[in-house]
């Protein structure tokens, strides 16, 4: 248990494969991010696209289910809103499966956001088999792979220690810019929030 119970650093390979129009396996070996298309014709994977890097101009979409946006922290919902009120605004797209929305994002960029919420305090999505490979073909690809504020802190994905198989956590990933602007609105209502309780604390008086 130990060999898999270890920090994301340690991958040394990750990937997925996705069907629907075409079948495509998109593989990193810490070396570039490869993707590969089924010729059925051939019964082979030919290597179409590579090293796959996120695009210099991305495309402005972001990725979650709004559903849960009540549940959100106030960072999390303000950095939504603010993709929603850029000029012009950001296109909602979310499938609802992780490999398909984070697939888009690689090719096109964007964000794609699971956070934590009220409910689900420690995320829903599984570190070892869908944070920690997703987050490795991510940067390797350029991109970023942040948990936001989980357990207290901000977090890397690839710097977690997971303590079970089936741990959990939030993911936040895609086009770096875009990934540094909900970190940015993170740290200003963590600042926000620290000075709010410390003008909420009563002041010591000092006795002569």
């Amino acid at each position: 248990m130990d060999d898999i119970l270890r920090a994301g650093t340690a991958i040394v390979a990750a990937g997925y494969c996705m069907y629907g129009s075409a079948t495509d396996m998109v593989l990193t070996f810490g070396h570039g991010v490869h993707r590969f298309t089924l010729d059925p014709t051939l019964g082979e994977f030919i290597h179409t696209q590579g090293p796959v890097r996120f695009p210099a101009v991305a495309k402005h979409i972001y990725s979650c289910n709004e559903g849960n946006y009540s549940l959100w922290d106030e960072a999390m919902r303000a950095a939504v809103d603010g993709f929603k009120q850029q000029d012009p605004p950001y296109a909602a797209r979310y499938v609802g499966s992780m490999v398909s929305d984070v697939h888009r994002t690689l090719l096109y960029g964007g964000i794609f956001l699971y956070p934590a919420d009220r409910k689900s305090k420690i995320g829903k999505l599984r570190v070892l088999y869908e944070g920690f490979p997703m987050a490795k073909i991510v940067e390797d690809a350029g991109g970023i792979a942040t948990t936001g504020l989980f357990q207290g802190k901000i977090q890397r994905v690839l710097d977690l220690h997971p303590t079970g198989v089936h741990d959990r956590c939030p993911i936040i990933l895609g086009t770096p810019s875009d990934v540094q602007t909900v970190l940015d609105i993170y740290a200003q209502v963590t600042a926000k929030n620290a000075e709010k309780e410390k003008a909420a604390k009563p002041k010591e008086l000092a006795l002569a």
